[in-house]
Protein backbone atom coordinates (compact mmCIF):
# COMPACT_ATOMS: atom_id res chain seq x y z
CA UNK A 1 0.00 0.00 0.00
CA UNK A 2 0.79 3.64 -0.23
CA UNK A 3 -0.42 5.78 1.82
CA UNK A 4 -1.57 9.24 0.87
CA UNK A 5 -2.65 12.68 2.38
CA UNK A 6 -6.54 12.35 3.54
CA UNK A 7 -6.37 8.77 5.31
CA UNK A 8 -6.89 7.49 1.73
CA UNK A 9 -4.93 3.86 0.45
CA UNK A 10 -4.06 3.27 -3.01
CA UNK A 11 -3.24 -0.73 -3.77
CA UNK A 12 0.47 -0.70 -4.64
CA UNK A 13 -1.45 -2.90 -8.37
CA UNK A 14 -3.15 0.09 -9.13
CA UNK A 15 0.23 2.18 -9.04
CA UNK A 16 1.74 -0.13 -10.74
CA UNK A 17 -0.88 -0.11 -13.94
CA UNK A 18 -0.99 3.32 -13.72
CA UNK A 19 2.93 3.75 -14.13
CA UNK A 20 2.96 0.73 -16.89
CA UNK A 21 -0.01 2.68 -18.40
CA UNK A 22 2.13 6.21 -18.44
CA UNK A 23 5.27 4.88 -19.14
CA UNK A 24 6.73 7.60 -16.50
CA UNK A 25 6.94 6.53 -12.32
CA UNK A 26 5.12 8.22 -9.68
CA UNK A 27 7.19 9.89 -7.76
CA UNK A 28 4.62 12.18 -5.35
CA UNK A 29 1.31 11.61 -4.49
CA UNK A 30 -0.81 14.71 -2.18
CA UNK A 31 -4.22 15.44 -1.76
CA UNK A 32 -6.35 17.42 -3.95
CA UNK A 33 -8.83 20.41 -1.91
CA UNK A 34 -11.54 18.65 -4.81
CA UNK A 35 -12.50 14.78 -5.36
CA UNK A 36 -14.03 14.71 -1.83
CA UNK A 37 -16.72 12.11 -2.63
CA UNK A 38 -14.00 10.35 -4.90
CA UNK A 39 -10.80 10.85 -3.94
CA UNK A 40 -8.43 13.39 -6.14
CA UNK A 41 -4.36 13.04 -6.14
CA UNK A 42 -1.52 15.27 -7.98
CA UNK A 43 0.90 12.90 -8.89
CA UNK A 44 4.14 14.09 -9.99
CA UNK A 45 5.22 11.67 -13.19
CA UNK A 46 8.61 11.34 -13.54
CA UNK A 47 9.89 13.04 -17.36
CA UNK A 48 6.12 14.97 -17.88
CA UNK A 49 3.72 17.71 -16.32
CA UNK A 50 2.31 16.76 -13.23
CA UNK A 51 -1.00 14.89 -12.99
CA UNK A 52 -4.28 13.91 -11.29
CA UNK A 53 -4.77 10.28 -10.30
CA UNK A 54 -8.13 9.16 -8.81
CA UNK A 55 -9.06 5.58 -8.00
CA UNK A 56 -11.57 4.25 -5.93
CA UNK A 57 -13.07 0.99 -5.35
CA UNK A 58 -15.34 -0.77 -7.73
CA UNK A 59 -18.74 -0.04 -6.75
CA UNK A 60 -20.37 -3.06 -9.18
CA UNK A 61 -19.77 -4.82 -11.70
CA UNK A 62 -20.05 -2.88 -14.72
CA UNK A 63 -17.07 0.09 -12.99
CA UNK A 64 -14.62 -0.19 -15.49
CA UNK A 65 -17.15 0.00 -18.26
CA UNK A 66 -17.97 3.31 -16.64
CA UNK A 67 -14.65 4.36 -16.46
CA UNK A 68 -14.62 3.60 -20.10
CA UNK A 69 -17.48 5.30 -21.45
CA UNK A 70 -16.57 8.80 -19.29
CA UNK A 71 -13.01 8.85 -21.36
CA UNK A 72 -15.18 8.29 -24.29
CA UNK A 73 -16.92 11.02 -23.60
CA UNK A 74 -14.32 13.37 -22.50
CA UNK A 75 -12.55 12.53 -25.92
CA UNK A 76 -15.48 13.38 -27.84
CA UNK A 77 -15.84 16.31 -25.89
CA UNK A 78 -12.66 17.71 -26.20
CA UNK A 79 -12.72 17.62 -30.04
CA UNK A 80 -15.97 19.94 -30.00
CA UNK A 81 -13.69 22.56 -27.68
CA UNK A 82 -15.14 21.42 -24.44
CA UNK A 83 -12.59 22.30 -21.35
CA UNK A 84 -12.17 19.20 -19.86
CA UNK A 85 -8.58 18.25 -19.14
CA UNK A 86 -7.46 15.00 -21.60
CA UNK A 87 -7.32 11.74 -19.78
CA UNK A 88 -3.72 10.52 -20.41
CA UNK A 89 -5.05 6.74 -19.41
CA UNK A 90 -7.62 4.39 -17.46
CA UNK A 91 -7.93 1.02 -16.43
CA UNK A 92 -9.16 -1.68 -13.21
CA UNK A 93 -7.68 -4.03 -11.11
CA UNK A 94 -9.23 -6.86 -9.42
CA UNK A 95 -10.65 -4.51 -6.52
CA UNK A 96 -10.26 -0.68 -8.01
CA UNK A 97 -11.33 1.13 -10.71
CA UNK A 98 -8.46 4.25 -11.63
CA UNK A 99 -7.91 7.11 -14.53
CA UNK A 100 -5.01 9.64 -14.49
CA UNK A 101 -5.95 13.22 -16.30
CA UNK A 102 -3.44 16.15 -16.93
CA UNK A 103 -3.30 18.68 -13.90
CA UNK A 104 -4.80 21.85 -14.17
CA UNK A 105 -2.97 24.87 -12.75
CA UNK A 106 -6.71 26.83 -11.43
CA UNK A 107 -8.91 26.43 -8.44
CA UNK A 108 -12.53 25.68 -8.00
CA UNK A 109 -14.92 28.30 -8.42
CA UNK A 110 -16.76 30.54 -6.59
CA UNK A 111 -19.88 31.47 -8.35
CA UNK A 112 -19.66 35.18 -9.43
CA UNK A 113 -22.82 36.47 -11.60
CA UNK A 114 -20.06 36.85 -14.23
CA UNK A 115 -19.03 32.48 -13.79
CA UNK A 116 -22.58 31.85 -14.21
CA UNK A 117 -22.98 33.77 -17.52
CA UNK A 118 -19.52 31.62 -18.55
CA UNK A 119 -20.79 28.28 -17.15
CA UNK A 120 -24.18 29.09 -19.27
CA UNK A 121 -21.78 29.43 -22.57
CA UNK A 122 -19.96 26.10 -21.71
CA UNK A 123 -23.13 24.51 -21.27
CA UNK A 124 -24.12 25.40 -24.61
CA UNK A 125 -21.24 23.57 -26.02
CA UNK A 126 -23.00 20.13 -25.07
CA UNK A 127 -26.10 20.67 -27.48
CA UNK A 128 -26.32 18.18 -29.70
CA UNK A 129 -23.08 16.28 -28.30
CA UNK A 130 -25.02 13.48 -27.16
CA UNK A 131 -22.44 10.28 -27.68
CA UNK A 132 -23.13 7.44 -25.02
CA UNK A 133 -26.54 5.75 -24.58
CA UNK A 134 -26.82 6.82 -20.06
CA UNK A 135 -30.25 8.66 -20.33
CA UNK A 136 -29.34 11.21 -17.22
CA UNK A 137 -33.35 12.77 -18.77
CA UNK A 138 -35.10 9.45 -18.53
CA UNK A 139 -33.52 8.94 -15.05
CA UNK A 140 -34.21 12.24 -13.87
CA UNK A 141 -38.43 11.83 -14.52
CA UNK A 142 -37.87 8.03 -13.00
CA UNK A 143 -36.65 10.02 -9.82
CA UNK A 144 -38.87 12.78 -9.99
CA UNK A 145 -41.92 10.52 -11.02
CA UNK A 146 -41.23 8.23 -8.13
CA UNK A 147 -40.73 5.27 -10.52
CA UNK A 148 -37.40 5.14 -9.19
CA UNK A 149 -36.59 5.23 -5.16
CA UNK A 150 -33.84 7.06 -3.95
CA UNK A 151 -33.58 5.17 -0.80
CA UNK A 152 -33.23 7.84 1.93
CA UNK A 153 -34.98 8.58 5.19
CA UNK A 154 -36.48 11.48 5.41
CA UNK A 155 -37.32 13.72 8.28
CA UNK A 156 -41.28 14.72 8.45
CA UNK A 157 -40.03 18.93 6.68
CA UNK A 158 -38.33 16.40 4.30
CA UNK A 159 -41.28 14.09 3.63
CA UNK A 160 -43.54 16.87 2.88
CA UNK A 161 -41.04 18.58 0.52
CA UNK A 162 -40.25 15.12 -1.27
CA UNK A 163 -44.63 14.78 -1.57
CA UNK A 164 -45.15 18.20 -2.59
CA UNK A 165 -41.89 18.12 -5.30
CA UNK A 166 -43.22 14.47 -6.77
CA UNK A 167 -46.99 15.60 -6.71
CA UNK A 168 -46.19 18.20 -9.47
CA UNK A 169 -44.38 16.05 -11.64
CA UNK A 170 -46.53 12.56 -11.43
CA UNK A 171 -48.12 13.40 -14.52
CA UNK A 172 -45.26 14.36 -16.28
CA UNK A 173 -44.81 11.85 -19.77
CA UNK A 174 -41.18 10.42 -20.14
CA UNK A 175 -38.87 11.85 -22.20
CA UNK A 176 -38.93 11.34 -26.03
CA UNK A 177 -34.95 11.92 -26.21
CA UNK A 178 -31.69 12.38 -25.56
CA UNK A 179 -29.53 15.28 -27.39
CA UNK A 180 -27.17 16.30 -25.81
CA UNK A 181 -24.28 15.46 -23.64
CA UNK A 182 -24.79 15.53 -19.84
CA UNK A 183 -21.97 16.01 -16.94
CA UNK A 184 -24.37 15.56 -14.55
CA UNK A 185 -22.60 16.90 -11.55
CA UNK A 186 -21.69 20.62 -12.56
CA UNK A 187 -21.18 22.53 -9.11
CA UNK A 188 -19.05 25.03 -8.22
CA UNK A 189 -16.13 22.84 -7.05
CA UNK A 190 -15.84 20.94 -10.27
CA UNK A 191 -15.25 24.18 -12.21
CA UNK A 192 -11.70 24.94 -12.11
CA UNK A 193 -10.89 29.20 -12.28
CA UNK A 194 -7.86 30.85 -13.23
CA UNK A 195 -8.12 35.18 -13.33
CA UNK A 196 -11.91 35.13 -13.40
CA UNK A 197 -12.33 32.51 -16.00
CA UNK A 198 -13.57 29.08 -16.88
CA UNK A 199 -10.38 26.97 -17.89
CA UNK A 200 -11.78 23.08 -16.87
CA UNK A 201 -14.54 21.49 -16.00
CA UNK A 202 -14.21 18.06 -13.89
CA UNK A 203 -15.37 15.26 -12.02
CA UNK A 204 -16.79 13.63 -15.44
CA UNK A 205 -17.05 10.23 -14.34
CA UNK A 206 -20.98 10.54 -14.53
CA UNK A 207 -21.03 11.64 -17.49
CA UNK A 208 -24.26 10.78 -20.87
CA UNK A 209 -26.85 11.90 -22.55
CA UNK A 210 -29.36 13.64 -21.60
CA UNK A 211 -30.63 17.44 -21.83
CA UNK A 212 -28.25 20.15 -21.04
CA UNK A 213 -30.77 21.71 -18.68
CA UNK A 214 -29.99 19.34 -16.30
CA UNK A 215 -26.38 20.80 -15.66
CA UNK A 216 -28.39 24.39 -15.89
CA UNK A 217 -30.60 22.99 -13.20
CA UNK A 218 -27.35 21.76 -10.89
CA UNK A 219 -26.16 24.88 -11.56
CA UNK A 220 -29.05 26.90 -9.99
CA UNK A 221 -29.47 24.94 -7.11
CA UNK A 222 -26.37 26.79 -5.69
CA UNK A 223 -26.92 30.17 -6.91
CA UNK A 224 -29.42 30.77 -3.90
CA UNK A 225 -27.68 33.96 -1.96
CA UNK A 226 -28.25 37.45 -2.78
CA UNK A 227 -25.70 38.60 -5.41
CA UNK A 228 -26.67 35.93 -7.91
CA UNK A 229 -30.40 36.58 -7.71
CA UNK A 230 -30.68 37.69 -11.07
CA UNK A 231 -28.05 34.65 -12.28
CA UNK A 232 -30.42 32.50 -11.22
CA UNK A 233 -33.48 33.65 -13.34
CA UNK A 234 -31.15 33.49 -16.23
CA UNK A 235 -30.69 29.77 -15.55
CA UNK A 236 -34.64 29.17 -14.53
CA UNK A 237 -35.36 31.49 -17.90
CA UNK A 238 -32.97 29.18 -19.93
CA UNK A 239 -34.09 25.95 -18.40
CA UNK A 240 -37.61 26.23 -19.66
CA UNK A 241 -36.67 27.80 -22.84
CA UNK A 242 -35.23 24.58 -23.17
CA UNK A 243 -37.57 21.74 -21.44
CA UNK A 244 -40.81 23.69 -20.48
CA UNK A 245 -42.59 24.04 -17.29
CA UNK A 246 -42.58 20.48 -16.86
CA UNK A 247 -39.59 19.22 -17.68
CA UNK A 248 -38.10 21.99 -15.21
CA UNK A 249 -40.34 20.48 -12.77
CA UNK A 250 -38.47 17.11 -13.34
CA UNK A 251 -34.96 18.20 -13.23
CA UNK A 252 -35.76 20.69 -10.18
CA UNK A 253 -37.57 18.06 -8.57
CA UNK A 254 -34.72 15.30 -8.90
CA UNK A 255 -32.13 17.67 -8.18
CA UNK A 256 -33.63 17.96 -4.53
CA UNK A 257 -34.36 14.59 -4.17
CA UNK A 258 -30.23 13.72 -5.00
CA UNK A 259 -29.26 16.81 -2.97
CA UNK A 260 -31.51 15.15 0.15
CA UNK A 261 -30.13 11.34 -0.63
CA UNK A 262 -26.84 13.30 -0.41
CA UNK A 263 -27.18 15.07 2.86
CA UNK A 264 -28.71 11.85 5.04
CA UNK A 265 -25.85 9.81 3.54
CA UNK A 266 -23.27 11.77 4.63
CA UNK A 267 -25.37 12.24 8.22
CA UNK A 268 -25.05 15.79 9.04
CA UNK A 269 -28.06 17.37 10.36
CA UNK A 270 -27.16 20.86 9.38
CA UNK A 271 -26.99 20.16 5.73
CA UNK A 272 -29.83 18.06 5.86
CA UNK A 273 -32.16 20.84 7.15
CA UNK A 274 -30.02 23.66 4.80
CA UNK A 275 -31.39 21.41 2.02
CA UNK A 276 -34.78 20.98 2.94
CA UNK A 277 -34.74 25.28 3.42
CA UNK A 278 -32.89 25.24 -0.18
CA UNK A 279 -35.58 23.12 -1.56
CA UNK A 280 -38.51 24.93 -0.57
CA UNK A 281 -36.88 27.81 -2.26
CA UNK A 282 -36.83 26.13 -5.22
CA UNK A 283 -40.24 24.69 -5.25
CA UNK A 284 -41.15 28.29 -4.59
CA UNK A 285 -39.68 29.81 -7.57
CA UNK A 286 -40.77 26.73 -9.63
CA UNK A 287 -44.52 27.54 -8.66
CA UNK A 288 -44.10 31.23 -9.13
CA UNK A 289 -42.69 30.64 -12.79
CA UNK A 290 -46.04 28.28 -13.68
Amino acid sequence: MVWLAGQVDVPADVLDEVMRAVGAEVTSLSRLSGGVNSGAFRATLAGRADAVLKAVPRAHAHSLDDVLRAQRVVEHMRRRGYPTPAWLASGATATHVWHVMDAVDASPAELTPALVEQLMDVVELQAGQASEPYDHWSYAWEVATGVRRTGAAHSPAAADLVERLQALCVDAQPPGEAPDMVHADLNPSNVLVRDGAVVAVVDIENAGSGTRATDLTTLLWHTFHSPLDDARTQLWTRVLTLVGWDGAAVLSATQVLLQLEWSGRVGHDDLAAEVVQRGYRVLDELLALR
